[in-house]
């Protein structure tokens, strides 16, 4: 064999061994804590109060579920804040029909426009944190789908060096094919790579659900220090990090159902997310390229083209152990798994080169009807 396929060799070796250990991280992180009694013999009223805040907007075909779930929360001590930017939002209602249906949850609708930062979500929640009463304050999307001891679980995830506590989305309920290569984004690719980040101490941030100690965040400069980046989650793991803490991630994430999806959406999405981390974390960005299996299969075939080897055959091999390892990992943390998982596996890693190429030919995008610019990242990095 030439140079360049020895080359191959060692990278088709490191890339597999990479994929097989970050899905052996994340299935214990997963499974971590599963059989905890803590969880269900802990009074929630010697737990310390917690301030919930969940911005809204527009109004998605599993909102009301995941609304919902904010409202059935096994904890005595929690304020339920809910902020909107519009009173004429479609979501309105909903939230004011939920609030009368839970009576006995201190849960309250803030509709107001704060214009301080360039990221509209976190402009949405400036009001909830003015008025959130309680030293710990946890921030959630308006998509995540709490279980009951959502906030147990937060509380039980920190640490003495902890700055922060997120958890990745883990994609549920999902409604026709593309919708599947959504989860397969989400679950045994990119949570699998931040479990894997988190359990060797390089943990970011994500916005979904953020755990905060108000302290720890008014002494960084407060909600406002989260504008500092295009990116609220960017900017707290920056914030975090600056302060000699560590993000961390819950272990057993929380679902995010996701319905219907069509290719333009995911499209869009996968692209937005691509452009934000490469404004962010440039250096981090960089070997994306070649972190799902394209590049190694590739590499597999020019191997075996140099060894007179059956390319078929060898490239089969190699994408039966790399999906069925996803499969694995899947099953063993109870994440979606379906007949058609493996051809959102293979369509993803498809579109993964493609979506990392394009977040290079432009710096601007729009989210839920408000045009943003990279440009606004570049200050602060």
């Amino acid at each position: 064999m030439n140079e360049i396929a020895w080359g191959c060799v060692l990278f088709v070796c490191l890339a597999t061994l990479l994929h097989f250990t970050s899905a052996l991280l994340a299935v214990y992180r997963s499974r971590r804590g599963t059989d905890d009694p803590s969880f269900t013999t802990v009074n929630s009223a010697n737990l310390p109060p917690i301030s919930v805040l969940r911005p809204v907007c527009g109004l998605d075909p599993h909102d009301e579920l995941t609304l919902r779930s904010s409202f059935q929360l096994a904890y005595q001590r929690y304020e339920l804040i809910l902020c909107c930017d519009d009173a004429d939002d479609p979501v309105v209602p909903v939230i004011r029909r939920l609030i009368g249906e839970y009576p006995q949850v201190d849960a309250k609708l803030l509709i107001g426009r704060d214009t301080l930062t360039s990221n509209p979500k976190l402009n949405n929640l400036i009001k909830g944190w003015r008025s959130a009463r309680h030293a710990w304050v946890v921030m959630a999307d308006s998509n995540v789908l709490m279980p009951t001891d959502y906030l147990q679980r937060l509380l039980a995830g920190w640490r003495a060096d902890t700055g922060l506590l997120c958890a990745p989305p883990i994609g549920c309920m999902p409604d026709g094919f593309w919708a599947e290569v959504e989860c397969a984004f989400l679950n045994t690719y990119q949570a699998r790579w931040q479990y894997a980040a988190d359990t060797v101490g390089l943990g970011f941030a994500q916005g979904k659900t953020m755990l905060w100690r108000r302290a720890d965040l008014e002494r960084a400069g407060g909600i406002r220090a989260l504008g500092a980046e295009i990116a609220e989650d960017a900017a707290a793991t920056k914030v975090v990090r600056h302060a000699g803490k560590r993000v961390r991630l819950v272990d057993r994430a929380f679902g995010q159902p996701l319905g219907r999806r069509g290719a333009k959406q995911i499209w869009s999405r996968q692209v937005r997310w691509a452009k934000l981390r490469r404004a962010t974390f440039p250096l981090f960005f960089l070997p994306e390229i070649l972190s799902g299996s394209a590049a190694p299969l590739l590499a597999a075939a020019y191997v075996a083209a140099a060894l007179d080897v059956t390319s078929v055959g060898v490239v089969a091999a190699l994408a039966a152990a790399w999906y069925g390892c996803e499969a694995v990992l899947a099953r063993a943390a109870g994440w979606h798994l379906t007949a058609l998982s493996p051809l959102a596996w293979v369509a993803r890693d498809l579109i993964l080169p493609v979506v990392w190429v394009q977040a290079w030919l432009g710096n601007s995008f729009s989210w839920r009807g408000n045009d943003m610019h990279l440009a606004d990242a570049v200050p602060s990095n």
